[in-house]
């Protein structure tokens, strides 16, 4: 019989973890060659359907520990877009720098659409005296319902503002202007009369039909997650610890920790801490008051995911990193991981490429917490009638819609980079991914799979005031071949 360090070493050769549990509980007789051949030779199941809900299979996590199997395939990420920029004093001229290069970005997106015919500027239609159809791009500083029940649009490109009349008559179009707030950049059609405009329809910078599904040739996961909210006193420590357990491969059905086996990137979408002085009265709800401990705790957690497994880490608005977007990655405060070679820290928001190979393009993902949803739930009256805060998905597609992740000037802070605006979603990527709202949601947008993480903290006093209902402990698991998601409910 080897000994327990020649075991390790022998399924380490072949790219085998064993579970400690299963090393103490081996057959004296049994040699590792035939241990071996048992766990190569079980053969991976599909998970049985629990439930469906818009696509979506929950299943319940079994907890019972059993034996883990070899990980497959190697993971691959590769960091697109991630700001660093460390803050300095900002003048006016810069926040219009900002505007400005974030407009001719969205402008150049409406250029392409077909519907935008007759296209030309502000500055010609005001002074066209004829009725006449054309189309135009610009930025909406204002609208106001009349006391006819029509909307009025103030619009304005770098070339002068125009009134643009949406009648009351016409209920699709109207809808569709209920949707719009101010700072959206958008292309109009219609026709003019006499220093304004009336709309015929309205057309977003949007996702193009063409956007390709892209599958991977290989058969692994991804897992999202966020709001861990380390030190918390409502932290879900017991959920969570399951989770990791099931990562390792110690805990599930078979089916389960088949699925675990293949997951090779792990998606953490900021607060994996509570902070410090968050909101008044935090300090009262903190089982860790210092932030350095917070975060050396929340190392310790990460430092139990295998190392097969990248884990990919962006900061939110509970982080100690400014609150101010873009935020720059948690290194500074994360200094235990950052030798760690499966872990990758990124900015809020950011854009990574993973599971690239010689024949696969691989799956560009963009990372954001999703600080700018609360805006948009309190201020879009048809966000909040389809769900508000209980469908984080709608909001997703309300922003991919405008490409902007904070379209609106006031729906967070932010800080004006002359060099593009950082919240423009482009390119185009193939899974968005957030947190912020303590529910997991999951779906498709125009072949852009849109995924809310869920959290493991407990309901909060806070979240009782305000309305909140969090559903913790639930994890999208991504199978990459397919784009199908389960949610894992631990």
């Amino acid at each position: 019989m080897m000994s327990k360090q020649e075991l390790i070493e022998f399924f380490m050769d072949r790219d085998i973890l064993i579970d400690p549990d299963l090393l103490n509980a081996l057959d004296e007789s049994a040699t590792p060659e035939t241990i071996y051949s048992m766990l190569r030779e079980r053969s991976p199941q599909t998970t049985p359907k629990a439930r469906e809900h818009e696509g979506v299979e929950f299943t319940d996590a079994d907890t019972s520990m059993k034996p883990s199997q070899p990980p497959s395939l190697r993971y691959a990420v590769k960091i697109i877009t991630s700001y660093e920029e460390q803050s300095h004093k900002r003048e006016v001229q810069h926040f219009i720098e900002h505007f400005n290069k974030r407009y001719a970005v969205l402008e150049r997106m409406l250029q392409q659409r077909q519907e935008l015919q007759h296209l030309t500027n502000i500055k010609r239609v005001l002074s066209k005296r004829e009725r006449e159809t054309v189309s135009i791009i610009g930025m909406v500083v204002e609208k106001v319902v009349t006391k006819s029940g029509s909307t009025m649009l103030t619009v304005e490109d770098t070339t002068g503002q125009i009134k643009v009349m949406i009648s009351k008559n016409q209920q699709e179009l109207q809808q569709a202007s209920q949707e719009i707030t101010e700072d959206d950049i958008i292309g109009i059609r219609g026709f003019s009369a006499d220093k304004f405009m009336f709309a015929n329809s309205l057309i977003f910078p949007d996702i193009p039909l063409t956007k390709e599904l892209r599958k991977s040739p290989d058969d692994c996961y991804a897992v999202c997650m966020s709001d861990i909210h380390v030190g918390s006193k409502y932290f879900l420590e017991e959920k969570f610890e399951r989770f990791l357990e099931w990562l390792n491969g110690n805990v599930g059905n078979e089916q389960q920790q088949e699925i675990a086996r293949k997951v090779k990137y792990c998606f953490i979408v900021g607060d994996v801490v509570d902070g410090i002085g968050i909101y008044p009265g935090q300090e009262e709800e903190l089982t860790i008051k210092d932030i350095y401990e917070q975060y050396a705790e929340f190392a310790s957690y990460v430092k139990k995911i295998p190392k097969h497994i990248a884990v990919i880490i962006c900061p939110g608005n509970h982080d100690a990193v400014r609150l101010a977007e873009p935020q720059p990655p948690l290194r500074e405060f994360l200094p235990q991981l950052v030798n760690e070679a499966n872990v990758f820290m990124v900015s809020n928001p950011s854009l990574v490429n993973i599971h690239a190979s010689d024949v696969f393009p691989g799956f560009d993902v963009l990372l954001y917490h999703g600080t700018s949803f609360d805006f948009y739930v309190a201020n879009v009256d048809i966000v909040r009638a389809q769900g508000g805060y209980e469908r984080p998905d709608i909001i997703m597609k309300y922003l991919l819609k405008r490409r902007h992740l904070a379209p609106t000037h006031r729906s967070v802070s932010y800080i004006p980079m002359v060099a593009g605006d950082p919240l423009i979603i482009d390119p185009v990527p193939d899974f968005l991914m957030t947190g912020h709202i303590h529910r997991s949601s999951v779906a498709n947008y125009r072949n852009v799979t849109v995924v809310s993480g869920s959290c493991f903290q407990d309901t909060t006093p806070f979240q009782v005031k305000v309305g909140h209902v969090p559903e913790p402990a639930r994890v999208p698991v991504i199978h990459l071949q397919t784009r199908n998601v389960k949610l894992m409910k631990f």
